[in-house]
């Protein structure tokens, strides 16, 4: 994988942040906090855009239909899931 290098600015309080992250022994250098922070962002992206997806089938899937709670647990406790 090629890599980029890129110039970017901080405030103190974030510089000192991320020197304390790498002091603690959590990342090796301030590349390396960037690029898990980057990461992160990248997952959480991915699952909100997996529930607004379940969301926007759920809404499409009809009209809501009464849940019989009763009939639920005993389908559950019987073994029978249809």
């Amino acid at each position: 994988m090629s890599t980029v290098r890129k110039t970017i600015t901080l405030t103190d309080q974030q510089d000192g942040w991320i020197k304390a992250q790498i002091h603690a022994g959590l990342y090796t250098n301030d590349s390396e906090y960037i690029r898990d922070l980057i990461r992160r962002e990248q997952e959480r992206i991915a699952q909100v855009d997996a529930l607004r997806a379940a969301l926007i089938e759920g809404e499409n899937s009809g009209p809501p239909q009464m849940f019989d709670a009763r009939a639920f647990k005993a389908r559950m406790m019987t073994g029978a899931h249809g």
